[in-house]
């Protein structure tokens, strides 16, 4: 696999950061993950806006403008010989002795590689996924794309060792999102996502999914989830690049609605899917709904 780092196009083994890159000894920098279907990169714009926020939200000014990253990236989806890929972006405040303030005048450090993209089967999908649930004990800022995963990491952890996909976090009381996923459910008809804040993070799937609900007609609500409402919803999506939209079916073993993909994900689904290929046949981003 061909990675990019710096400027330079190399093998991904042969790519090599100093130790005192401040993305190693501090987590300080951010990340970004673009899904690649057909060679062709899906809402780029709205991942580099995501991007640019980020950035924005850690005050490290974006080393490239728009046309610059899309050829990187461009260059870097030709070089794989694999046409289904997520290209995953690193910047961080680049090598410095270390300290925690902000140091002057060095460069930032520019990383992305590509790896093979294997979304869900359909059969995946009306099978579902079980859940867990936690308290959510991540930072105040998780609008932002940190590379400082490691909250996220154990809540990770904490599913796979209960058997599980995912786990969905709690902050008070209240729906937040996914260790790696944002979380969207559904209630006598009605897709409900927690509205944006700095407790979770902006995701593209969930911007989509809201996006097809208004043009498709579909009842939808942005407003806060109670977690005694999330325990008796009859829906649980969810919902990220790699996953798309994926149900969840048992929650800390209990039952969510029949148990089975449900009818709304169904429907969803098949509008994401309709979706991606009408952007993918037009252009490599169309930034919105196609006509």
């Amino acid at each position: 696999m061909i990675a990019y780092l710096n400027g330079t196009f190399l093998p991904l083994d042969q790519a090599r950061i100093p130790v005192l890159d401040r993305g190693f000894v501090l987590g300080d920098g951010v990340y970004e993950l673009v899904p690649v279907y057909s060679g062709t990169p899906f809402r780029l714009d709205a991942h580099l806006a995501r991007l640019q926020r980020s950035l924005n939200g850690i005050r490290l000014p974006n080393p490239h403008g728009l046309a610059r990253w899309r050829e990187i990236i461009g260059e870097l989806i030709a070089a794989q010989d694999f046409a289904d890929q997520t290209v995953y972006i690193q910047i961080t405040r680049g090598v410095a002795p270390r300290d925690h303030a902000f140091p002057a005048g060095i460069a930032p450090t520019v990383f992305l590689y590509a790896q093979p993209l294997r979304t869900a089967t359909a059969e995946q999908k009306t099978a579902g996924v079980c859940a867990i649930t936690a308290p959510d004990p991540r930072w105040q800022h998780c609008d932002i794309k940190a590379i400082s995963l490691l909250a996220n990491v154990l809540m990770r952890q904490q599913a796979v060792e209960a058997g599980c996909a995912e786990t969905v976090m709690l902050r008070d009381g209240w729906l937040t999102e996914g260790a790696a996923s944002s979380i969207v459910l559904v209630k006598a008809g009605v897709v409900i996502a927690p509205p944006l804040s700095p407790h979770l993070l902006a995701g593209i799937t969930y911007e989509l999914v809201l996006e097809l609900a208004a043009a498709h007609g579909i009842l939808h609500e942005v407003r806060p989830v109670a977690e005694a409402e999330l325990r008796s919803a009859d829906e649980i999506w969810m919902l990220s690049s790699t996953r798309e939209i994926m149900p969840v079916v048992r929650l800390d073993g209990v039952a969510v609605g029949s148990g089975a993909q449900g009818p709304i994900a169904r429907q969803m689904d098949a509008l994401y899917q309709t979706y991606k290929q009408d952007v993918m046949r037009a252009s490599p981003d169309r930034g919105g709904l196609p006509s």
